[in-house]
């Protein structure tokens, strides 16, 4: 998938109009139909199937609040294909919207800046169940699964949930991020995809329970991980490129300490700096060409990484400075080269100038609690994604692409901090 872009100066991106406010509509039989036909194809190819939980509960033209995990491009299709005919608002980023916005609004997409607070989508999905009675689609963990597990969620959920009232539905998929890992290019894997759709919370239940209670649920609902489903059910992955790309998320080598040497390639991956090597198996493990096997598993592998992050933190190591080219993002327009920069992560939060001396942004780490990062990014490269309501500036390294991962797990680390040092205040 690609994206409408072209290269404009900053002072001409700066200066544009900010995209007006549009009610959301409810999507009719026809889009709804449209949306299903089109995602036939890529259904029928993986031998979808879709278990039934609890759904009895959940009346015929009553709306309600339907969250699923995000694995890989796949996971529309699946909503389309088992929430229908029934009527669904669906939660989107304001990329997706760049050059098809109408489009997107007869399909009932509700436009929203990733990790950006906005009081606007709050009443926009208020709307769609309370006045539409439409239900609403959204991926709470905002971003693509880097390692096949739960990313981090936002705190507010359950006061949102709460504040909702609706019933609270679960989407659950099981084979999509095999399919089509973010990692791995856009290369298909031929595996079966299924998914499960469970009835989590009745209004009334949602009614008698606190926030903390509700988020205790949810966090439940979203508790997987998709190499153990993988390696439990014997799902073989064998075709020979599984493993390309694999240093995005793996960057850091478990041998020697080195960054930014990883590289993954046919069914292996490797450290230039070290010359060891793991083989990534059919079944989804890690084993060592020679040696130790320092972790079989991807998500122990990852969960080290940020350990380590956590322990820069810490004893004050961790921060960077990168060259980065330098997107923005204004309305839905499309996306504009505006020029180069450097991008400086430290423990404070993000801080980006650039633009021949024009550009000259902040975001205090506060207000992330974790990070727009992406692999691939509508094939333009590897990112790192901030901004806020005004403008969105995509920062694309132009030497080191771990900074992308590893810039989002000590954004999520950093926050814990903060948060925990907030209550800790209370006390």
């Amino acid at each position: 998938m690609k994206i409408k872009n072209a290269e404009k100066s900053y002072a001409t991106v700066a200066e544009m109009k900010l995209p007006k406010h549009e009610t959301p509509k409810k999507p009719n039989i026809l889009f709804r139909t449209l949306l299903k036909t089109v995602s036939l194809p890529d259904l029928f190819l993986t031998r979808f199937k879709c278990r039934r939980v609890g759904m009895e509960r959940l009346g015929k033209d009553e709306p309600c609040l339907i969250l699923m995990n995000h694995s890989s491009f796949i996971d529309l299709k699946i909503a389309a294909s088992v929430l229908y005919p029934r009527p669904f608002n669906i939660v989107a980023t304001l990329d997706a919207f760049v050059g098809k916005s109408w489009l997107m609004r007869q399909l009932g997409c509700i436009p929203t800046r990733k990790f950006v607070f906005d009081i606007g989508l709050v009443r926009d999905i208020s709307h769609c169940i309370k006045k539409l009675k439409s239900s609403v689609l959204m991926y709470p963990e905002a971003g693509y699964s880097f390692d096949g597990t739960a990313t981090t969620l936002p705190d507010s959920l359950g006061k949102f949930v709460k504040m909702l009232g609706a019933p609270l539905v679960m989407l659950e998929t099981f084979g999509a991020f095999h399919r089509d890992p973010l990692y791995n290019e856009l290369q298909k894997r031929k595996v079966r995809v299924s998914a499960e759709l469970r009835y989590v919370l009745s209004s009334e239940e949602i009614a008698n329970m606190s926030a903390d209670e509700i988020d205790a649920v949810i966090k439940r609902e979203f508790s997987f991980d998709n190499f153990k489903w993988q390696q439990e059910n014997k799902i073989c992955v064998s075709e020979p490129f599984r493993a390309d790309g694999l240093e995005r998320l793996l960057y850091k080598c478990p041998s020697c300490g080195s960054e930014g040497h990883m590289k993954g390639e046919g069914i292996h991956i490797g450290c230039a700096a070290c010359g060891k090597r793991w083989e990534l198996t059919e079944y989804g493990y890690l084993s060592a060409t020679s040696g130790e096997t320092e972790f079989a598993h991807i998500p122990d592998w990852y969960a080290w990484e940020r350990k380590c992050v956590r322990e820069e933190l810490d004893n004050g190591t961790y921060g960077f400075c990168v060259p980065v080219d330098i997107y923005m993002i204004v309305n839905t327009r499309g996306v504009f080269k505006v020029g180069q920069g450097k991008l400086e992560h430290s423990k404070e939060g993000f801080h980006l100038t650039g633009c021949d001396g024009q550009l000259d942004y902040t975001q205090k780490s506060v207000s992330l609690y974790t990070l727009n990062s992406d692999f691939y990014w509508y094939k333009l490269g590897d990112v790192i994604g901030i901004g806020n309501q005004n403008a969105l500036y995509y920062c694309f390294p132009a030497n080191d692409r771990s900074v992308v991962t590893k810039a989002r797990l000590a954004t999520e680390e950093i926050y814990k901090t903060l948060r925990a040092e907030k209550t800790e205040k209370r006390k």
